[in-house]
């Protein structure tokens, strides 16, 4: 039994995502952030960094969203290429969303949100969301997922890229990342993920 420790964050969602689409038998266990059950002593002998989400696998514990994904991806052989050009297109917009789209989307939807508006960081993590949405959406021009063939790189950046609305981004500015959107959406185990958010 695979126990997921987990919110309904867009990082919080990307291992359900995956482990609905593999179809493995998982326990999920509800962090709220909002109430700080992150920094339990309990979670903490699963994540010592206090973030969502984890994943306990028997002795073997998995934190950070990429990683658990890369893991289950490999312990199941399903998702992720085991070699060549298809891996490394894989894992690269895995990366990307790990390390541009979660960090940049994330900072201008909390300054967005902020009580006191800081024009500059707004400015500055727009820009750069702008870019990033740019990037996705001249990539899924040219292809249906990110690395061709549906991936965790799409589990991972789906549930960040739906919000562009929130984050002030065109429609008109991404029309292949809205499709995109489209696509994954009407796939069954992502909506059978997204209909397990509990009310925050």
């Amino acid at each position: 039994m695979l126990d997921l420790y987990t919110w309904t964050t867009p990082n919080g969602i990307k291992p359900l995502i995956l482990l609905e689409e593999l179809g493995l038998e998982y326990e999920t266990h509800w962090v709220n952030i909002g109430k700080g059950q992150q920094f339990e002593e309990e979670y903490l002998r699963v994540n010592p960094n206090a973030k969502i989400p984890a994943l306990a696998d028997d002795v073997t514990t998995v934190f950070e969203s990429g990683a658990i994904l890369v893991y289950l991806a490999e312990k199941t052989g399903k998702f992720l290429p085991k070699s060549g050009q298809e891996r490394a297109s894989a894992l690269s917009w895995l990366f990307f969303q790990v390390a541009g789209v979660g960090p940049m989307f994330g900072q201008l939807g909390w300054f967005l949100r902020a009580e006191q508006k800081d024009p500059f960081a707004i400015e500055r993590y727009r820009k750069e969301s702008e870019r990033l949405y740019a990037v996705l959406d001249k990539r899924l021009s040219q292809a249906p997922y990110l690395a061709v063939e549906y991936s965790i790189a799409d589990m991972a950046t789906f549930d960040w890229a739906k919000g562009y609305e929130h984050l002030g981004i065109s429609p008109g500015s991404i029309p292949h990342v809205r499709e995109w959107i489209d696509r994954v959406a009407e796939r069954p185990a992502v909506q059978r993920a997204m209909a397990k958010k509990p009310a925050r």
